[in-house]
């Protein structure tokens, strides 16, 4: 083989490369302070807050998946950063219908923004 043969795998090669990382660090680290609550109440109910933490844990074990709705509006979808992937409402849990301070990895795509938390604690719900 000659090297003009070789060209158009090492570009292949090097492109294979540079995307692998670039969506390694796609994410960016933020810091989010909002209530946990159910999926369904956060978009159909419009609700600010929480009707209390047992109506979030009662759905959460329903199957409804928790969300974090932060102080502006947005709403964080909780993810998992391994594959296969698994649902963070375990992780959640205890936190149903509180307000929290999350950190970790943020990702958007289509209007939506996911949140692979590294770090979640109770917060105080004074602003």
């Amino acid at each position: 083989m000659n090297r003009r043969s070789l060209m158009p795998t090492v570009l292949a090669l090097c492109l294979i490369v540079f995307m692998m990382s670039a969506s390694a660090d796609s994410g960016k680290e933020i810091t989010v302070k909002g209530y946990v609550l159910d999926s369904a109440c956060a978009f159909t109910k419009g609700l600010k807050k929480p009707i209390s933490s047992d109506c979030a844990t009662a759905c959460a074990k329903a199957g409804s998946p928790l969300v974090i709705l932060s102080d502006n509006g947005t709403i964080y979808w909780p993810i998992a950063d391994t594959t296969p992937s698994s649902g963070q409402n375990e992780k959640l849990m205890p936190f149903g219908g509180k307000m929290i301070t999350a950190n970790g990895k943020v990702f958007q795509r289509g209007g939506s923004s996911a949140l692979v938390i590294e770090k979640i604690a109770e917060a105080s719900e004074q602003k």
